[in-house]
């Protein structure tokens, strides 16, 4: 097999990925599609035999699926712009393997390795940090500038021990942090983003190989869609109303 056969077939292999992550990154809007669809199918058994009103509702009912698939497939384009621009603006990153980018079940996740942003045990961004996120909060004003952005930091499971944080889970926390206070000073607006740190937790590779435990350090910026924005606001809604009661 030529050279030039490999190129192609890892290209559309990639594509095919790309494609499978889409379609796995708005699986949870299609769902809930789905559901309203057959709520709708349902009542349109016994439609002659509903009220004025509930004919009217049902029919309400209908209009506001249709809408909710013509963003849902808005959304699916916009993503998919975004992802394609942070690719050709990070393509030296990506090819080093220090960034990459995915679409999940959560929203458009853009991985960058700790050896990107920091020294070894430190919070502090290094110089060589500011192109990188410079490029991230410049594709997020132009095309998202309306949504959510939420950082999380990383960490594998070697315990700190020459360093000033008390465990992990403050160094993965004091990361995410001070990335976040970078995007607002580059103008991404302080209410759209949030920053949490997972320390050893939700790894991606095992911890029991240097490669796994390099893998695993880590800052994550995600890009909420639209359907999680409201999930995450009617989340913190009932936990309001839970403090209240």
């Amino acid at each position: 097999m030529s050279y030039k056969h490999c190129r192609i077939c890892n290209s559309c292999a990639h594509l095919k990925e790309a494609d499978m992550r889409m379609k796995k990154f708005f699986l949870a809007g299609a769902v809930a599609l789905m559901a309203s669809s057959l709520m709708v199918s349902g009542c349109a058994v016994n439609f002659y035999k509903q009220s004025p009103r509930s004919k009217k509702k049902i029919k309400e009912l209908k209009v506001k699926i249709s809408d909710l698939e013509r963003q849902r497939k808005k959304e699916h384009e916009r993503f998919a712009e975004v992802k394609r621009m942070l690719e050709e603006k990070l393509q030296g990153q990506i090819a080093d393997k220090r960034v990459s980018l995915k679409m999940d079940e959560q929203g458009l996740v853009i991985i960058l390795s700790d050896d990107v942003l920091f020294d070894s045990g430190k919070a502090e961004l290094k110089e060589v940090a500011y192109p990188v996120l410079n490029k991230v909060a410049k594709v997020i004003k132009k095309k998202v500038p309306d949504k959510n952005i939420g950082v999380s930091g990383h960490t594998d499971n070697v315990p700190i021990k020459y360093s000033k944080w008390k465990s992990n889970w403050e160094l993965s926390t004091a990361r995410a942090t001070n990335v976040l206070h970078y995007l607002v000073g580059r103008g991404i607006p302080s209410a759209r983003l949030s920053a949490i740190g997972h320390g050893k937790h939700r790894s991606l590779a095992s911890n029991a190989t240097a490669q796994g435990r390099a893998k695993n350090r880590r800052v994550e910026i995600l890009i909420l869609p639209e359907f999680m924005e409201k999930r995450q606001e009617n989340a913190a809604r009932h936990t309001e109303d839970d403090i209240i009661k």
